[in-house]
């Protein structure tokens, strides 16, 4: 079928990326790239050490640490930052944490323009993306701009070999869900395809020795670029109902943001399987599988993660209510949002259950 077509835009402003173990150590030659000598280095409070430790390797190049980065970036933590910021006289930020430190930095250069170096600990993707959530007066709100997507990532396995294999495994399936609905997603095209399925390849490849070795600086390595592969897909293309559902279950029932994505994952794509049969098929032969949906639940039981809703304190009686709000606005997925088929993928996923194609 044709993939590149007259319009065709890859979506990917340029950003320098860099693997390798132990390039925290190194930060100075990014500085000198951008002639830049004032830095101001985020973190969440419990990351306090790590921020420390880059000053401790910049010396007077880094001129304060902002340790108060939030979740789902609270405009009130960003002012708070950007007086930091003109206090010290900073000239860029860097950033080293999650999405909540990836956000604040976001934050803080849609406002000011600052150049932004990133250094993931996680493996949510944001840092490869364009796309900026904030939250003010209890309401959040996204935006797309080149101006937030930072200008340097470093991904250094170092900085991820402690994180906790429970975490390991659902922000890892967290970012394998951007790829498999950019499979399917109506904007896909032949490089974002291409990319997600390298992604998940990345995660399939990775997750079994993290879980097997959680130092296994080479597993994390293979985590950490199928988290930039999945990423990326998330800023070129657009999400569907996958998205949709966790967004409306986080947001209604203040669910863990990576935990519901794990749970969700296998029964958004049995319900548009069907729609989407060549779109799925190479995830599920990567998995050895009957069906992309099947192969991705069994995955993710073998990697110990959770599998029902209910284990996260969902109740029965909530999911008619998600079933309403996210059947309410139409939007584009492979297959019609139909309120029923919504209530019936809910309760399996509340249930746990091994799911098949929604047809």
């Amino acid at each position: 079928m044709p993939v590149f077509h007259a319009g065709f835009d890859p979506a990917s402003p340029p950003t320098r990326v860099r693997f390798e173990c132990g390039a925290r150590h190194g930060l100075a030659r990014e500085l000198d790239a951008l002639a830049l000598a004032r830095a101001l280095v985020l973190t969440t409070p419990q990351q306090r050490g790590q921020g420390e430790e880059i000053i401790g390797n910049r010396g007077d190049r880094a001129v304060g640490l902002f340790t108060n980065a939030t979740m789902h970036t609270p405009v009130e933590v960003t002012q708070a930052a950007l007086a930091e910021a003109s206090r010290t006289g900073a000239d860029c930020v860097i950033a080293i944490g999650g999405g909540s430190t990836i956000g604040l930095g976001k934050a803080i250069a849609l406002r000011t323009d600052l150049p932004q170096i990133v250094l993931p600990t996680t493996y949510a993707g944001s840092e490869a993306t364009p796309v900026l959530g904030q939250t003010e007066n209890g309401v959040k709100t996204t935006l797309k701009s080149e101006k937030v997507q930072p200008e340097v990532i470093i991904y250094d396995a170092e900085l991820v070999a402690t994180l906790p294999v429970t975490m390991t495994v659902t922000s890892g399936l967290n970012a394998m869900a951007h790829a498999v609905e950019g499979l399917y997603s109506q904007d896909a095209s032949r490089l974002s395809s291409a990319l997600a399925m390298d992604g998940i390849r990345a995660f399939v490849a990775g997750l079994p020795g993290v879980v097997a070795e959680p130092g296994d600086l080479a597993s994390r390595e293979d985590t950490l670029f199928g988290a930039w592969l999945c990423g990326t897909v998330l800023a070129q293309v657009g999400m569907a109902l996958h998205h949709k559902l966790c967004h409306t279950l986080g947001g209604t029932l203040n669910l863990p943001h990576a935990e519901t994505h794990a749970i969700i994952l296998p029964h958004a794509t049995a319900y548009n399987e069907p729609c989407a049969p060549a779109a799925l098929k190479p995830v599920a032969e990567l998995l050895g599988s009957d069906s992309a949906a099947g192969g991705l639940y069994d995955f993710a039981e073998r990697m110990g993660a959770p599998t029902a809703l209910k284990s996260l304190g969902v109740a029965e009686e909530d999911l008619d209510r998600i079933a309403d709000l996210a059947s309410r606005s139409p939007y584009p997925n492979p297959r019609p949002i139909e309120r029923d088929g919504i209530r019936h993928l809910l309760q399996g996923a509340w249930e746990g259950r091994r799911p098949v194609e929604e047809a």
